[in-house]
């Protein structure tokens, strides 16, 4: 740890002025966990989420954003990293009694930050591996307060730093008491540069929501979750402005992946999607995405060029003079035309790629997306056999109608960046942590 923290201000090679911190952006990075593309107001629901639209209201709606991942522990590797989770070595979930996580070696964003000079915090769930090696303080961030994987996992600890202090987490105070850490935590941080990273536990199931908010939506339990996170980030931006910090904090909520539409009317909606959590479906994938910097991003606007939760990497750095390392393949992007609103601002990705674990099942290049050919083989016979299916994205976001055999130099061009992020991904990937 200590060579590679020595290693990052190397990469940095500066001394941090207590006015050079003072000029320098806060973040808070919100992340809802199985949030659905439909699941708020700005984007079509009926349900309560009253502060996070009018979050969209003085921000950036994303239309076309995506997570890294359709499922949890890759995708909260991408936007700590900058990475697809296949190239760290984390493409699947994470479970109590695996012995890997993200590898000590790799250098977060919250690293990134603290070398910069911000102190940085993790509140919520973690799920990037819970032995001492991967846990938050090993990770670059000075505080964590939360729990170390998902809420249908057992045990299931509560912690602060690398001590349990409550076993089982009473679930339904979790959402509550993460708020009051981060406002704690922005209050104690008020004069200098600082990072929130909050992925909350919720609307994960099982569903638990305090008595303040059970029964208040109108829409069922998970209306209620959903309610609770609409009334955790419009805390922190009331904090942000009683602070007088709004013009000096970029503020990002999103979620982790898609909604688990497989649990009903407690999985949340996707619409007008296809799918969800853990497929490859836009529904597993895009993902809402609100931005707000009051006098740094225009208000009001929607964005609906392509971006990806891992490239809040380079655009964070960017932002605090950190330098991206240089010594790895990063995914990510900087992003920051597309935030700031500039005119003919378009996605630096030529392409999005869509893996399920292992395997690279999708990508998309502008409005196309090519499903790839999928084989089933068992005992070396030739069980089940998908073709490619391209679908049109600006005419068909809901992925109904099959246009492949109308388009076969367009399955071929996809086909071949698929191959070659394939071969990239096992040149240039890196292994996972072991404990």
């Amino acid at each position: 740890m200590l060579a590679r923290s020595a290693a990052a201000v190397g990469w940095f090679g500066f001394h941090v002025t207590a006015s050079a911190r003072r000029a320098r952006p806060n973040f808070i990075i919100i992340l809802a966990d199985d949030l659905g593309y439909h699941d708020l107001g700005c984007y079509g629901s009926p349900m309560k989420t009253s502060r996070l639209d009018r979050m969209a209201a003085e921000g950036m709606r994303f239309t076309d954003f995506y997570s890294a991942a359709p499922v949890c522990t890759p995708a909260r590797a991408a936007l700590l990293t900058g990475c697809y989770g296949q190239r760290v070595g984390l493409p699947k979930v994470l479970f109590p009694e695996d012995r890997i996580g993200l590898n000590p070696n790799e250098i977060t964003l919250a690293e990134l930050l603290r070398g910069r000079g911000y102190a940085t915090a993790c509140i919520g769930k973690w799920h990037l591996g819970h032995q001492p090696p991967f846990l938050p303080l090993r990770h670059g961030f000075d505080y964590f307060f939360g729990v170390p994987y998902s809420n249908d996992m057992t045990p299931f600890p509560l912690m602060r730093g690398d001590r349990i202090i409550e076993q089982p987490a009473r679930q339904e105070t979790l959402t509550e008491r993460y708020t009051t850490e981060a406002l704690a935590f922005i209050a104690r941080h008020r004069d200098r540069p600082f990072f929130l990273y909050l992925p909350h536990t919720a609307p994960h199931v099982p569903l638990h929501v305090s008595e303040r908010f059970r029964g208040a939506s109108g829409y069922g339990l998970y209306g209620d979750v959903v309610m609770s996170l609409d009334w955790s980030t419009g805390e922190i931006l009331d904090q942000l402005r009683t602070l007088n910090l709004e013009e000096r904090t970029l503020v990002v909520f999103t979620s982790d992946n898609g909604p688990a539409i497989f649990k009903g009317r407690e999985g949340g909606s996707a619409y007008p999607l296809r799918g969800g959590k853990p497929l490859v479906w836009e529904g597993g994938m895009r993902v809402p995405c609100l931005m707000r910097w009051p006098g740094r991003i225009p208000a009001g606007r929607t964005c609906t060029e392509l971006a990806v939760m891992f490239d809040l990497y380079p655009t964070v750095a960017r932002l605090a003079g950190a330098r991206v390392p240089a010594d790895r393949v990063i995914d990510g992007k900087n992003i920051w035309p597309l935030m700031a609103g500039r005119r003919g601002a378009r996605t630096p990705h030529r392409a999005f790629f869509y893996f399920r674990g292992e395997r690279l099942e999708a990508v998309r290049a502008g409005r196309w997306k090519l499903h790839l050919e999928q084989k089933l083989i068992e005992n070396g016979k030739l069980i089940d056999w998908l073709p490619p299916r391209l679908y049109d994205l600006e005419a068909d976001v809901g992925e109904t109608r099959n246009v492949a055999p109308d388009h076969p130099d367009v399955v071929r061009r996809l086909e071949r960046l698929a191959a070659r992020m394939k071969e990239d991904i096992r040149r240039h990937g890196r292994p996972p942590g072991r404990f």
